[in-house]
């Protein structure tokens, strides 16, 4: 069966996934994951890059050893007890990271790295980054998001004219915000603000297919209440799995690219800069694709539910289903065709009458019939 068969069965309504229906589940799963984020952010510190902790960086190029001790050794040597941050930079790069030092001691560790490494000295840059510049990117990244939010929360209500679709986005970028925080903390990954601006660009990518899910949900709900086949929940499912392979290939497409500068600007270039984002936004895309069709609809249709209208036209349908199922369950001798008709009937019902019966009679052909007969006499 191919992807595109799969996509017209889910868009017409052949297949279905329970995604509303089973909606306690995932937002259990979204809650844990959340909580696991803020005990990490209470239990354990955060690997800040060194635009936010401070210090002296060296950079090695053209060397042919890539071992981290001579690093180590060198920087021991000076009599600094900090042990420095050392990595590979490309395939023949060093990097380290040190607490702040004097111009006595970076001319030092420059030779001695020159030296251990055996490259000129020329080839070894040394920088000191103050602290000050990553805390004043993670400020203004902070007064980004707020406005982010708020904005964003007022064109959604505006476009939507519904409050449940807002708090249903901003519940999701919520979630994609603290968990891709939460996985960096949790598994020690360097937080520089290069992750910082790839949590502000995922935010985007979240609201994008969000706002597509949430499009196809109203378009299936603005004339709910002139039908009576289904109820809200049951026409916003249908929306999500209408929009589900769309965003399948969205995201797939989104993240080749990303992919590709991990595997090859890291790998091959070393670029740590777009190492790291190229990282957050691998995991932001994943947790977004997974945040827009598991938390943000689910969420805006469990509020929605609680309205009064939709709550009494659910108990319609439900009580027209009820009642054509005892029908059916008594009817004798009708033939299948009989049965076809009633259901049929039953289905365009806008209200449900006691002791009302709709059944043969009410299709159109046999009302054309009977005039044609009456126009023959």
């Amino acid at each position: 069966m191919s992807v595109y068969s799969v996509g017209n069965d889910l868009y017409s309504g052949k297949k279905s996934f329970a995604i509303i229906g089973k909606r306690k589940i995932w937002f259990a799963i979204a809650v844990l994951a959340i909580l696991l984020s803020l005990v990490s952010f209470a239990v354990k510190s955060p690997n800040l890059g060194i635009e936010f902790r401070g210090g002296s960086q060296f950079t090695v190029s053209g060397t042919d050893n890539t071992s981290q001790k001579p690093a180590v050794d060198v920087v021991k040597s000076i009599g600094k007890d900090d042990a420095p941050r050392v990595s590979s930079v490309g395939r023949r790069g060093m990097r380290v990271q040190t607490v702040r030092l004097d111009d006595r001691q970076t001319q030092q560790v420059k030779e001695s790295l020159a030296k251990e490494y055996r490259v000129p000295v020329k080839d070894v840059t040394s920088t000191y980054i103050g602290p000050s510049w990553g805390q004043d990117i993670l400020n203004k990244a902070i007064r980004a998001m707020i406005v982010f939010m708020v904005t964003v929360s007022i064109v959604l209500v505006a476009y939507f004219r519904s409050w449940t679709i807002a708090v249903g986005a901003m519940g999701a970028l919520m979630h994609d915000f603290v968990v891709t925080l939460g996985i960096y903390w949790i598994l020690g990954l360097e937080i520089t603000p290069s992750t910082i601006i790839g949590i502000l660009t995922i935010l985007g990518y979240s609201l994008y297919d969000t706002v597509v899910v949430f499009d196809k949900v109203r378009e299936n709900t603005v004339s709910l209440r002139s039908q009576s086949r289904y109820t809200f929940e049951e026409s916003a499912n249908l929306a999500i799995n209408q929009t589900l392979i769309r965003s399948l290939n969205t995201s797939l497409t989104g993240l080749f690219p990303v992919i590709s500068v991990l595997l090859v600007g890291v790998g091959v270039f070393g670029a740590d800069t777009l190492r790291d984002l190229a990282l957050v936004m691998f995991i932001g895309m994943v947790l977004s694709t997974l945040s827009s069709i598991f938390i943000a609809a689910p969420l805006a249709v469990a509020l929605g539910a609680r309205n009064a209208d939709i709550k009494e036209h659910t108990l319609k349908v439900r009580q027209i289903r009820a009642a054509h199922s005892g029908e059916s369950n008594n009817a004798d001798a009708g033939g299948a065709a009989q049965a076809e008709s009633d259901m049929l009937a039953y289905a365009g019902v806008d209200e449900r009458v006691a002791g009302r019966h709709l059944g043969s009679a009410a299709q159109p052909k046999r009302h054309s019939q009977q005039k044609r007969k009456n126009k023959r006499k």
